[in-house]
């Protein structure tokens, strides 16, 4: 079985240490095959906070990671920075790649940039982002599990949410489910949850859902809603066609992060 661990809004800067330490007790233990980190990675996009945030990646030990941008990691308050190069810090840390893909036997992840520098909270996708993305996924192979990563949900489900949502075309999903898509990780709202897309979106080709993450280990939490992280589980002994998501939460009183549910995913198999 192959394990991938999802953490999401991490805002460096806001970091609670022992919840860091807990989540690195949790991924030696759990020992993915794969770490994704879908966006805000720091608070503030200032120096040491990216500095902080690659050292939690290096202790992470040597496990292949997948980095992509949130809103909070392009500087705020530093105009020129924001203007002229809005992703300086995270180059440093993380590399020039902002849509980085990595590929096994098991999995096929492609990392999209949702954030723009024109914008403070919101996301949105080109034509030539989704058109890229579904010849990438065309080329997949059936024993693939595909995978894409984005900062900002596709789907949310609060109604207060709704001004957060990735705004692209109304057909980007359908496009991206006839291509084989079978996932769709995302975070900054904070709100664990899985949705179906084939149960809101009619007429796609294969299930396709999207799997949100909350705040890994900032204070930055919502109310009543704990820091968690996602582990995604594929591949024998499962069936084939299904996959696993647990959400684990943090708890103060013990110290550690548990297994708080789990879900499974049917995906559209062999295409």
């Amino acid at each position: 079985m192959t394990v991938l661990l999802h953490i999401s809004d991490t805002h460096f800067g806001t970091e609670q240490a022992p919840v860091v330490e807990a989540l690195l007790r949790t991924a030696h233990q759990q020992r993915p095959g794969l770490v994704v980190l879908s966006g805000d990675i720091t608070q503030r996009a200032r120096r040491r906070q990216f500095e902080s945030a690659r050292r939690f990646v290096e202790r992470l030990g040597a496990v292949p990671t997948l980095v992509v941008p949130g809103n909070h990691d392009i500087a705020l308050l530093n105009l020129a920075a924001r203007v002229f190069a809005p992703y300086a810090g995270y180059m440093k840390a993380f590399g020039k790649e902002l849509e980085p893909v990595l590929e096994s036997p098991h999995w096929l992840v492609i990392g999209l940039n949702t954030t723009r520098a024109y914008r403070h909270k919101h996301g949105e996708l080109s034509p030539d982002q989704v058109i890229r993305t579904a010849e990438r996924l065309r080329r997949a192979t059936p024993a693939q599990l595909r995978i894409l990563i984005v900062h900002h949900p596709v789907v949310v489900t609060l109604r207060e949410d709704h001004r957060n949502r990735l705004r692209m075309d109304a057909d980007t999903i359908a496009r991206w489910s006839e291509a084989g898509a079978d996932l769709v990780l995302g975070g900054h709202i904070h709100l664990p949850y899985v949705a179906a897309l084939h149960e809101r979106i009619s007429g796609l080709a294969r299930p396709m859902w999207a799997v949100q993450a909350g705040t890994a280990i900032s204070r930055r939490v919502r109310p009543g809603v704990p820091n968690s992280v996602n582990l995604i589980r594929w591949g024998d002994p499962l069936p084939a066609g299904q996959c696993v998501v647990e959400r684990w939460d943090y708890s103060r009183g013990t110290d550690s992060f548990a297994k708080a549910s789990e879900t499974v995913l049917h995906t559209g198999g062999a295409k």
